[in-house]
């Protein structure tokens, strides 16, 4: 047995003992949750009663990988960039194309995350966010809620757990990207949204992110895009000028509502506002990226280190369409045939996953037939070919109306990175089985002997 696995067991003896259960334990994190909105419409945002712990060794790892890998994501966007042919190649809108060209003023994405599966020695990195990266706040409230309960509390004898953080160098690179863009005042933050019918767990964070920069000393406030006007080189919201757009929602779905005469796009491309994250991230956010990472004609030049964590942790993607494209051993193929012989080892996802409307198909999952008809219908929209990860469950107590039950959920670590410095982590979880309401964050501990 295993560090972790000897403190998950732990943990889950101490919820059926006598002393917990009769504690109050639960009613106090429900208590403290509503109070610090961590409830959003009437679910949640965690539906588990445990965090989720990874050891110091795979945290040390997962960082040095993920340091690794936004480098050469650095390197492919500035590839694409200069490149018409791989820019081509991420399939994005005209608009996204010509936004992704304009200097936002600052180096990096201020804040990114990258999606990875940890299961014991092995890393897998499936995808990353770096347009509209979220969790980062909710990780961090739920830490501080759960390390003060009474099954913590116990494990804290025996373990050693660490934090993983977020708000505070979230707080530093937004500044330091508002310096670097030219800034020399204390800037007026607007975290932009769309108006809600409801509230959202997405909604909410932008108040939290409202809270974070205020309690730092900074005038903010939620703004609309419908509220935004510029005039004589100033971006408004009502009657407040802004410095620092903190852009809460995607670049696609921006563009599905506006043209580039918005008065957002007009002071950005102006360089009147500093947009967070920049527009030039959208270029991250396409699964596109990932086939260019594993595409060896793309990365022959990066470090080898790069090409070693890329190799190691991508697994392999190709963008479908009608031609040839390498396989996974380097080889020349007829794509789609390819991908009908090698069905089971394959999932075709969406370049774009915003887009509700195009589904998802795993090979292993789907007959040859409604593969054969997958394929084609992957040929003629924007979809990427990746190999199959497999999932590793891992079982988490749930409230389930009053009773503590065990379901098998799978989890995603989400480093996070600042300015391209690598600094924490957060935990996603969702069902094993496909579409369930036990979906959100878990709060994430690094778990290690004590000294």
């Amino acid at each position: 047995m295993t560090q972790l696995d000897e403190a998950v067991a732990r943990y889950h003896r101490l919820l059926e003992t006598e002393t917990v259960r009769t504690s109050g334990w639960l009613e106090k994190i429900r208590a403290q949750m509503a109070e610090q909105g961590l409830i959003v419409n009437g679910r949640p945002v965690t539906p588990v009663l445990r965090p989720h712990f990874i050891s110091r060794r795979q945290y040390t790892n997962l960082m040095k990988t993920a340091e690794l890998i936004n480098g050469a994501i650095e390197r492919v966007r500035t590839l694409a960039l200069e490149n018409p042919a791989l820019m081509a190649r991420m399939e994005m809108l005209p608009a996204e194309k010509m936004l992704a060209q304009v200097d936002p003023g600052y180096a990096a994405p201020v804040a990114a995350l990258l999606d990875t599966q940890v299961n014991n020695g092995s890393l897998h990195m499936t995808g990353s966010q770096a347009d509209l990266p979220s969790g980062v706040l909710y990780n961090e409230a739920l830490s501080s809620l759960f390390y003060d309960a009474l099954p913590v509390k116990d494990i804290r004898k025996r373990f050693k757990l660490s934090k993983t953080g977020g708000s505070r160098p979230l707080m530093q690179a937004l500044l330091k990207a508002w310096k670097q863009f030219g800034g020399s005042r204390e800037p007026v933050i607007g975290v932009l949204e769309f108006k809600q019918a409801f509230e959202t767990a997405e909604s909410h964070e932008s108040m939290l992110l409202v809270e974070l920069f205020r309690k730092s000393g900074y005038k903010a406030e939620i703004v609309s895009p419908d509220q935004l006007e510029y005039q004589n080189g100033v971006l408004r919201a009502g009657e407040t000028a802004l410095d620092v757009v903190y852009r809460n929602l995607r670049a696609h779905e921006f563009l599905m509502r506006f043209d580039l005469r918005h008065p957002l796009v007009r002071a950005y491309r102006e360089r009147k506002v500093c947009v967070v994250n920049s527009f030039r991230t959208e270029l991250t956010r396409k699964r596109a990226l990932l086939a260019l990472l594993t595409d060896p004609e793309v990365n022959k030049a990066f470090p080898a280190a790069e090409r070693n964590a890329i190799a190691a942790t991508i697994p392999w993607t190709r963008v479908v369409t009608q031609g040839y494209a390498t396989d996974p051993g380097g080889q020349r193929v007829d794509l789609p045939a390819y991908l009908l012989q090698h069905r089971e080892e394959l999932v075709l996802r969406p370049n774009d996953d915003t887009n509700d409307e195009m589904p998802s198909w795993d090979g292993s999952a789907t007959s040859e037939q409604a593969w054969e008809r997958a394929v084609r219908s992957a040929v003629r929209a924007s979809y990427v070919a990746q190999q199959r990860v497999p999932d590793h469950p891992v079982s988490f107590p749930v409230d389930l109306w009053g009773d503590i039950v065990y379901k098998d959920l799978n989890v995603e670590v989400h480093p996070h990175a600042f300015l391209g410095k690598v600094q924490g982590c957060s935990a996603r979880i969702s069902a094993a089985g496909g579409f369930s309401t036990l979906t959100g964050m878990a709060p994430a501990f690094i778990l290690e002997t004590k000294s």
